[in-house]
């Protein structure tokens, strides 16, 4: 109990919020689990809490770290989830919000400030979707809008001036694309805002499961374009979350 008496002299002296205060007890008595130690801190420390990475984890493992994670009053991501562990958590967590097309869960315990601006999630074709609704999904869970600009490859541009007048107006973009990578260059040429590209493993055999498409994108040769890893639809959405809460700041 020392550490939460600790919390009480810090909210006492006016060092902590009652809001800060609360959240630190939540962590401090939430149950410590038996294979991950939980960093109920990161909340506070960088406004997201920690997400759950589903790839190498037992369905069972997943659930203990996401009902720690509730018992501390955070709200839960679950990403990189196989279809054994979906069907699991979708009957251990009624309340989850499960997107098989993503292999992901939310379960939104509390609600999360919403940004003024929006995120534009562009992806090439439908074979791209799941790493884009990866990246829409996490934005979401932060607290940004998205909007979702689907089949815009550039195998057929008239598909993607359709959308510019929308595109224009987001805060920041994530292109998503496979093959030879080039919807991220035509993309940064056209808007003011950056562009996050996320290469994905779509391809034929040249494409080497993405890398191609990776180096593609490092090298463009439009300006304001960054890159994230190879299907990272996570990071893409993490990052553009960011950009665009801060953005969103009054000035």
């Amino acid at each position: 109990m020392n550490d939460i008496t600790a919390i009480l002299h810090q909210l006492e002296e006016g060092r902590l919020s009652t809001e800060e205060a609360a959240e630190k007890i939540r962590a401090a008595t939430a149950p410590a689990s038996s294979h991950t130690d939980i960093d109920y801190g990161r909340l506070e420390r960088t406004g997201c809490p920690e997400v759950i990475y589903g790839a190498g984890k037992t369905p069972d493992q997943i659930e203990e770290i996401a009902r720690g994670l509730l018992a501390a009053g955070q709200n839960v991501l679950a990403t990189r989830l196989n279809v054994e562990a979906l069907d699991y958590l979708n009957r251990a967590f009624p309340e989850a919000d499960m997107h098989p097309e993503a292999r992901l869960m939310r379960i939104m315990a509390n609600p999360v400030p919403q940004t003024e601006g929006f995120v534009g999630i562009v992806s090439a074709g439908t074979s791209d979707q799941s790493v884009a609704e990866e990246a829409a999904l996490t934005a979401e869970f932060l607290g940004s809008r998205v909007l979702r600009y689907r089949d815009c490859g550039v195998a057929g541009l008239h598909r993607l001036v359709s959308h510019l007048d929308s595109i224009r107006r987001a805060t920041v973009l994530v292109a998503v694309a496979g093959m030879e990578g080039a919807l991220p260059s035509v993309l940064a040429g056209l808007v003011k805002a950056p562009v996050i590209a996320v290469p994905t493993s779509v391809g034929y055999g040249a494409n080497f499961r993405g890398v191609t498409t990776l180096l593609a994108m490092m090298n463009s040769c439009a300006n304001g374009v960054s890159v994230v890893n190879i299907d990272n639809g996570f990071g893409a959405g993490f990052n553009a979350h960011l950009v665009n809460s801060l953005a969103s700041r009054p000035r």
